[in-house]
């Protein structure tokens, strides 16, 4: 399993969302936290998930019958998203203006009791190694200048507890984990940066002369064994709490 979504599902299931029988996935996009929602739960549990775009949504229907993607904005929620035993998300608040805001009027929709789980980036501590990678390093800024330009909080990780309690939830946990590569552990940097390439390019970031995405993830293999190092390029945080009974 990807380890972003393995570190989801032991979140999840951390937080109890085992239990909820109706659950909304907000900024669900391709539907990937959805989908492990659903083998983590009973039968006849309603997920519903919700993005704002459509063409995300899309895929995420085709991919994941069992479950409802819908186009909504989570701070403007249609009025028949309510109820909900649990709300989950995955780098999602680091990308709201307010965050606490954003996930009060998302507290509304929860039944008393409800739980709310979020799982969010943090780029306080990274990168670290104690060999210098210069090309993991230049290619890890070029995402963190990127998201930065998005307007993402880089420290949402160590905001979540915060965010959580002025949105009025009891906090009930909070964890954090490092991704770890090493020489034998290969790297999906590259990968994520030819996902994110046309984003790179809007904010003017870099250049596809510079990346050079078709060698890219070679290279970077290539860095991290010849220098027999370890760097540690991701921290994920999660965080879970109550509505009050």
């Amino acid at each position: 399993m990807h380890y972003s979504l393995d570190f989801t599902r032991r979140l999840l299931l951390e937080a109890g969302t085992r239990d909820a029988r109706k659950i909304l996935d907000v900024g669900c996009g391709l539907g990937d936290v959805a989908a492990l929602a659903l083998t983590l739960v009973g039968d006849g549990a309603q997920i519903i998930g919700i993005d704002r775009n459509e063409a995300a949504l899309e895929r995420a229907r085709q991919r994941t019958s069992q479950a409802t993607f819908r186009m909504a904005d989570l701070t403007d929620l249609p009025d028949d998203l309510k109820d909900f035993d649990a709300i989950i998300g995955r780098r999602v608040l680091m990308y709201q203006a307010d965050p606490a805001r954003a996930l009060s009027l998302l507290v509304e929709r929860l039944k008393p009791g409800g739980l709310v789980v979020f799982q969010e980036a943090d780029l306080s501590m990274v990168p670290a190694r104690l060999t210098p990678l210069p090309l993991h390093e230049k290619t890890l800024g070029w995402i963190r200048e990127m998201v930065r330009q998005e307007g993402c909080d880089l420290q949402m990780g160590f905001h979540l507890h915060q965010t959580f309690t002025a949105a009025g939830l009891s906090v009930q946990g909070v964890r954090a984990e490092a991704i770890v590569q090493t020489p034998t552990q290969p790297s999906l940097l590259g990968d994520i940066v030819r996902a994110v390439l046309p984003r790179l390019l809007e904010q003017g970031v870099t250049t596809e002369a510079e990346v050079e995405a078709d060698t890219l993830q070679a290279r970077l293999d290539a860095e991290r064994i010849e220098s027999g190092a370890t760097f540690i390029g991701d921290m994920m945080f999660g965080a879970w709490g109550r509505r009050d009974a």
